[in-house]
């Protein structure tokens, strides 16, 4: 597999990066291009926000004025991508993270922030690939099926269900 480059970027203060999350969301960003057979060079941005900043960038790129885990923006179409012109590389897109709702997130299924990030960021990355869940079906499971394959591959299998019963709302 060729080099992936994964420019990372704490835009938030709210809530402390822990010491190896950087490098699991680049093990994440390579899972799912060695998965999905990625072939050459790529780049992806991945930014940290808080609730407020996502809120915003929300409302401006999709007209839902709310918080949202997490916000893909890709650069590219069909398997088309703008190329970096310095280094060749693909240019995939944008991973946004609220790092506030993954806290929230990850609290609320019982399992570790490194978990939800890493789910958050491979499911972010399937967007950027053109995958899409929003009109549910057979897309939607699909994806749901690679996000769980790349957190095994990375060793942070599901320990629990995202079925709520009554004790835990």
């Amino acid at each position: 597999m060729d080099k992936i480059k994964v420019l990372i970027d704490n835009k938030q203060k709210e809530v402390k990066i822990p010491t190896g999350l950087r490098l699991l969301i680049r093990r994440t960003c390579n899972a799912v291009l060695k998965m999905e057979n990625f072939q050459g060079p790529a780049e992806v941005s991945v930014s940290f926000v808080d609730d407020k900043q996502i809120r915003e960038l929300n409302a401006k790129f999709r007209n839902k004025d709310i918080e949202t885990d997490v916000l893909s923006f890709p650069l590219g179409e069909n398997g088309q991508y703008e190329t970096n012109p310095e280094t060749g590389a693909k240019m995939l897109g944008d991973v946004i993270i609220s790092m506030e709702r993954a806290v929230f997130q990850a609290e609320r299924y019982g399992h570790t922030i490194q978990r939800e990030v890493a789910f958050l960021t491979a499911h972010s990355v399937l967007h950027l690939l053109g995958y899409d869940h929003e009109n549910g079906g057979i897309e939607a499971v699909k994806m749901r099926e690679k996000e769980e394959a790349v957190l095994i591959m990375l060793g942070l299998p599901r320990n629990g269900s995202y079925v709520f019963t009554d004790d835990n709302r």
